[in-house]
């Protein structure tokens, strides 16, 4: 009787398992498809949220509450330059930017939670595309809430300058993904609890926004609180936006809001990427 030459069972599978293992863990770091990735990331992420414009509208709420109460107590001050409304319209898209992206990390912590996140992971995607496609879906909806604040801002006295515009949304796009970016970072490192990715987000959100003079020059407060506001890089990105929005495109605010995007970005983007690469 001759002795059977049929392979074990495991000695089959385990090589596959093991090529498939490595391949999940390659091929999400080939470069020349990352914007297709990116798309991908991007469709996934943004299908929901179009399949609910409700949600869209009721995160307008703040922002208007803002501007239609709040605006108006500007327009019999000031220090507002020609027009409160050329200050004032930009410090909310900044606002609003803050908001936006750096809440971006709670939908990933829910998919961290549910486990949809790991099965992403298994894919041939890339991390950094991962990364990019869910903040540039933050950016997105952030764009379409722009466009209709900036829209109502008009008849209240706002001056539209369209390449101002067009560069200040760009400006915001950088500070945007820098931190969504920031924020997956948090999510990450916050899994499985929550609650450090809660502390850090309150805790950084409303110090930011405060001390970047978004709702009231900071001229106006002490000293102390000026030299305080200076370091914050958001009260750079709001002089920008507010020299970009009113025409003034060589202004040197713009230079230094520029610069302070960009590192936020990179810092964002280096750390996220490197947190999306160790997966959970």
């Amino acid at each position: 009787m001759q002795p059977s030459h049929k392979k074990p069972q495991n000695a089959r599978t385990t090589p596959n398992a093991t090529t498939t293992e490595k391949r999940g863990e390659a091929e999400p770091e080939a470069g020349p498809h990352f914007f297709r990735d990116t798309a991908t990331v991007f469709q996934r992420e943004i299908t929901p949220a179009l399949r609910e414009p409700a949600t869209i509208l009721l995160s307008m709420a703040q922002p208007l509450l803002f501007l239609f109460l709040f605006g108006p107590l500007l327009a019999g001050t000031s220090g507002f330059g020609s027009s409160p409304w050329q200050w004032f319209v930009p410090g909310i898209l900044v606002m609003m930017c803050l908001f936006g992206p750096m809440m971006a990390g709670y939908n990933l912590l829910v998919e961290l939670g549910s486990g949809s996140h790991e099965r992403m992971l298994v894919t041939p995607l890339s991390r950094s595309a991962m990364l990019v496609g869910r903040t540039l879906k933050e950016f997105a909806l952030l764009l379409v809430q722009a466009a209709l604040l900036i829209a109502l801002s008009v008849p209240l006295g706002f001056q539209l300058h369209p390449v101002g515009v067009l560069a200040g949304l760009a400006l915001l796009l950088v500070f945007g993904v820098g931190l969504g970016s920031l924020s997956y970072l948090v999510a990450i490192a916050s899994h499985p609890g929550g609650e450090l990715f809660y502390a850090i987000t309150q805790l950084a959100l409303f110090p930011l926004m405060l001390l970047s003079g978004v709702l009231l020059p900071m001229d106006f407060g002490p000293a102390w609180l000026q030299v305080v506001a200076r370091i914050n890089p958001v009260s750079h990105i709001a002089d920008a936006e507010r020299a970009l929005f009113s025409g003034q495109l060589l202004d040197p605010s713009v230079l230094a809001g520029g610069l302070a995007a960009v590192a936020i970005a990179a810092v964002g983007l280096l750390l996220g990427t490197r947190a999306m690469k160790r997966g959970i």
